[in-house]
């Protein structure tokens, strides 16, 4: 299933959503200037859950073993891992920044993603891969999208075989679906061989994430009776 849009219009331009797609998109950009220093690059701005792992061993406080959970955020894997994550934040973002307010939301973004590093960490404390993408993050603003518009209808693209759909489905529906599948996956997949295997799909990144964001709407959102002429924090 590939979302194209949903039915709940914007009441106040999205600014801090269009500009975290720009900076992931910029980063990306860079990325692709790197051409053989790339891999030294996602190593060293990645997140390693091994070597946090080391680096909290020697010194819990610190700071530096900290900036790769935020860096993370805004690197990606190839073309279509930005473009699949973009166009998610781009559909569900606003919405999410409506009801929040423009600082509040950046915070919240930044917090879901923290809560993913963490989640896939927990998971496999040893594991060797960086762990990039802003999935975690997008994660979280989905999880409180789903709270606060369940009831919305989301235009889905649904390919079976030869034959295409264009399907209107409940956000609920849509992403309820959508969390089953990260859990059931990374559960599978930690089953098949014991723990996470290095690299792949962070599946429980994705699940922290959405969890840390259904939580983390009852601090952040505002009333939806929220003036567009007043300052949002």
């Amino acid at each position: 299933m590939f979302p194209l849009k949903d039915d709940i219009p914007s009441r106040h331009f999205p600014v801090v959503n269009l500009w975290l797609i720009i900076v992931n998109s910029l980063c990306f950009i860079y990325q692709l200037s790197l051409g053989p220093q790339l891999e030294g690059f996602i190593v060293a701005h990645g997140f390693v859950p091994a070597r946090f792992t080391a680096e909290q061993a020697g010194n819990v406080l610190a700071l530096g073993s900290y900036l790769p959970v935020f860096s993370a955020m805004f690197l990606h894997g190839g073309l279509l891992h930005i473009f699949f994550n973009m166009w998610m934040l781009w559909i569900f973002g606003d919405n999410v920044e409506d009801r929040m307010g423009h600082g509040r939301y950046l915070l919240f973004y930044l917090l879901c993603g923290v809560g993913a590093a963490f989640a896939q960490f927990w998971a496999n404390p040893q594991a060797r891969a960086p762990m990039i993408g802003a999935s975690g993050a997008i994660s979280g603003v989905l999880g409180a999208y789903v709270f606060l518009y369940p009831r919305a209808r989301i235009l889905t693209f649904i390919p079976i075989f030869i034959l295409f759909y264009l399907i209107e489905i409940p956000a609920y529906f849509f992403i309820g679906f959508w969390f089953l599948m990260q859990f059931l996956q990374g559960a599978a997949q930690q089953v098949a061989v014991g723990r996470l295997a290095e690299g792949g799909v962070a599946w429980w990144a994705h699940v922290g994430g959405f969890v840390a964001g259904v939580i983390l709407l009852y601090f952040f959102k505002q009333s939806p009776g929220k003036k567009a002429g007043q300052v949002w924090l």
